[in-house]
């Protein structure tokens, strides 16, 4: 495993962790903090980062990975509840650019969604229901795992 990476200089988010930026915060522990996203795909976006600066997926430590999937599960829970009043909820990860990451500091989306689109604007990037080769995915799971 490599080490969390320590270009943490001009990180966005290590400045909402040491208080130097504005945000709104939803709850926070030893390890991780949530905050709302300031450019939401629905009515309650969240984002639920390690306050260790971490790159990405790719870099995250084993300990922060855990305690930030749980409390994103956590947060899901809430949306969920009748008082919030999501109708589903989506956890989603971008690592690297290619993926969307435009923050290189690990963060989990907790995206409530809604059948009420007025309230959500998220929209699938792919149009389901359209099966790839079989051999070719027969494939790449060899590959990949050979790789693991």
């Amino acid at each position: 495993m490599s080490e969390p990476s320590d270009s943490s200089a001009g990180c966005v988010f290590c400045g909402i962790v040491a208080g130097t930026i504005p945000s709104a915060k939803v709850a926070e522990d030893e390890m991780t903090l949530t905050f709302m996203d300031i450019d939401p795909g629905s009515d309650g976006h969240l984002l639920v980062i390690p306050k260790r600066h971490c790159a990405d997926l790719t870099d995250i430590p084993p300990e922060d990975l855990a305690a930030t999937t749980l409390v994103a599960q956590r947060i899901a829970k809430a949306v969920l509840s009748e008082e919030f009043g999501a109708d589903g909820v989506n956890l989603f990860n971008c690592c690297r650019e290619a993926a969307w990451q435009s923050v290189f500091h690990f963060h989990w989306h907790v995206i409530p969604r809604y059948n009420d689109r007025s309230k959500d604007r998220m929209e699938l990037p792919y149009e389901p229901g359209h099966p790839a080769d079989l051999n070719a995915i027969a494939e790449r799971a060899r590959v990949l795992a050979g790789l693991l």
